[in-house]
């Protein structure tokens, strides 16, 4: 790779990229603006309501992250953003609106801020998963650090600008400036061409159907889960300086909305240089090591705010902070793109939003209650010790490395042709393929075997089984179970990778010489006529030929009930 591609900004020279992130800029910016006269708008009513606007701006997240990720899925994305768009202008110029005519009480701006959150909501899955097709695969890494520095750019001038503007005009001109902030990315997206994409097989499938899907890979999926849980460590803990900042800056520091602008541009500062950095203290301390220190440092940010009233070392503790934020933000946000396909990289990317939002959006009140209850110093040095707890919980609960990890499509099952067309929703299907193993490689193939059962569920199988014949101990039975033909036929052309596929050659080269895997395609008997087999055809996945055997109700229940018994190891 050239020294230009892998620099911090290659993601920069694609045309799209670049005009979508100058337009995403202005825009958060705007956001930062609306965040701070809000806030400010509410810090006479209390810490819990001020923590509020935290909430109601993430708790949207949570709640619709999925069926966002469901729609960009299934439908383009681009058109998907562009109504994300529209929807977030028509209620900031609402809100605009009511701020100018004095209408706007703390209920009713609680309410708007909910509406916007459900806007980002709707437009944050689809707006991570066109990453890849803007940048390079190589370059997703330098994308989501981008990503960063251009929210903590905005961080740094927002919150100051915004505090300016509120202090000197009203907190309605910072809504009016967020308002027009959105109509930049419309026109980008407008002008944007994006390819035309494949219309995925299972788009015909329900909301629940898609939702379950994108929820079942993620389950199976042993380096997003460790994503996530990296994610839930963090967050709560670093929730509490943007849940509880605002209220540093009045009640411990003694200052306006504009030192409360200063305070987050200090940050956004501090993000953006770290920026510069990463690269070298990654290659330096690597991902589980920034995922280690990063908290400890951001600890220490609030521990000083805990402690002091002096506003310039609070400004300059909070410098650090930004880096760390960064640091821990960045490197999630690459290693959850860098483990997931593209036929679930939008839902996928929902539940890493929903993690990441919904810990901020349920611990602000939280931290509201707390500072409330036992104090601001308090609440603080707790958020402290959960960073840190969190930070030592890295030895235990590292990420895996995603060096072996390719998410390309491989489309390397054939059409399983049969001897009648079943219909999309025809099902369930049991699919059962029959391997002869030698008795020295028993204990390696069912070891191998189990990375085939995740692949199996990650990509539509219900239940997953494998048996080991009793009357003939090399014959081993892979049984699983498949809700409609669609998703079986989803399967072979739009759901496996090349990872998946490695797996299956490493447990198949483990057959006794000469033979090859049999499979058979079973129709639940109960759900319509059996239709009789004709002459044998080949198996579905390209390895031999079996004739089609009789029509088999499935025991979901009990697999093991009758037949071969479960394969031990």
């Amino acid at each position: 790779m050239s020294s230009v591609s892998s620099s911090a900004w290659a993601p920069l020279a694609a045309r799209v990229f670049r005009a979508l992130w100058i337009a995403q800029l202005v825009s958060n910016t705007g956001t930062w603006m609306q965040t701070v006269g809000a806030q400010w708008l509410l810090v006479g009513h209390g810490a819990a309501l001020v923590t509020l606007v935290q909430t109601a701006s993430s708790l949207p997240v949570v709640l619709l992250a999925l069926p966002s990720g469901v729609l960009a899925d299934r439908y383009d994305r681009r058109s998907v953003l562009l109504a994300a768009q529209c929807a977030l202008l028509a209620v900031s110029t609402v809100l605009t609106v009511c701020a100018f005519r004095g209408a706007l009480t703390p209920e009713l701006l609680l309410v708007l801020t909910f509406l916007l959150g459900c806007g980002t909501a709707l437009m944050g899955p689809a707006w991570q998963a066109i990453q890849p097709e803007l940048v390079q695969r190589e370059q997703l890494g330098q994308a989501a650090a981008l990503g960063a520095v251009n929210m903590n750019l905005a961080r740094a001038v927002g919150p100051a600008l915004g505090g300016v503007v509120v202090a000197a005009a009203g907190a309605g001109w910072v809504f009016a400036f967020n308002a027009l902030s959105y109509l930049g990315i419309a026109a980008v997206l407008m002008l944007w061409r994006r390819p035309l994409t494949p219309r995925p097989l299972g788009r015909s499938e329900g909301l629940l159907a898609a939702v379950q899907a994108g929820r079942r890979y993620v389950w199976h999926a042993p380096g997003v889960r460790r994503v996530l849980l990296r994610t839930a460590l963090f967050i709560p803990g670093g929730a509490a300086l943007w849940s509880l900042l605002p209220l540093v800056a009045s009640r411990s520091l003694g200052l306006g909305s504009g030192g409360y602008g200063f305070l987050l541009g200090a940050v956004g500062v501090g993000a953006v240089g770290g920026a510069f950095a990463l690269p070298a203290i990654r290659r330096t301390l690597g991902v589980n090591g920034t995922l280690a220190v990063a908290p400890v440092v951001f600890a220490g940010t609030l521990a000083v705010l805990a402690t002091t009233h002096l506003a310039w070392l609070a400004g300059a503790a909070l410098l650090p902070a930004g880096l760390a934020w960064i640091g821990v933000l960045s490197t999630l946000n690459a290693a959850v793109q860098q483990r997931l396909p593209g036929w679930v990289r939008a839902r996928g990317l929902a539940v890493y939003l929903v993690v990441f939002q919904g810990g901020q959006a349920l611990t602000a009140p939280l931290w509201g209650a707390l500072a409330d209850g036992l104090g601001l110093t308090t609440s603080l040095l707790v958020g402290s010790g959960l960073l840190v707890a969190g930070a030592v919980s890295v030895r235990r609960w590292p990420l895996h490395s995603a060096d072996g990890i390719d998410s390309s499509l491989s489309d390397h099952w054939p059409v399983p042709p049969l001897t009648f067309e079943p219909g999309p929703a025809d099902g369930p299907v049991l699919v059962s393929v029959v391997y002869r193993i030698a008795e020295k490689d028993w204990a390696a193939f069912t070891e191998r075997m189990a990375h085939v059962s995740r692949s199996r569920r990650r990509t539509g199988a219900l239940t997953w089984g494998l048996y080991q014949d009793g009357g003939d101990p090399g014959r081993f039975v892979e049984n699983y179970l498949v809700a409609s033909w669609s998703e079986h036929l989803a399967q072979h052309h739009s759901r496996l990778t090349a990872t998946d596929r490695r797996f299956e050659k490493r447990a198949r080269r483990l057959q006794v010489a000469g033979t090859q895997p049999q499979v058979t395609h079973a129709f639940d008997a109960a759900a319509g006529p059996v239709v009789t087999a004709g002459a044998p055809v080949p198996d579905s996945h390209g390895t031999g030929s079996s004739p089609r055997g009789p029509v088999l109700q499935p025991d979901v229940k009990d697999p093991a009930s009758s037949g071969p018994t479960p394969a031990k190891g």
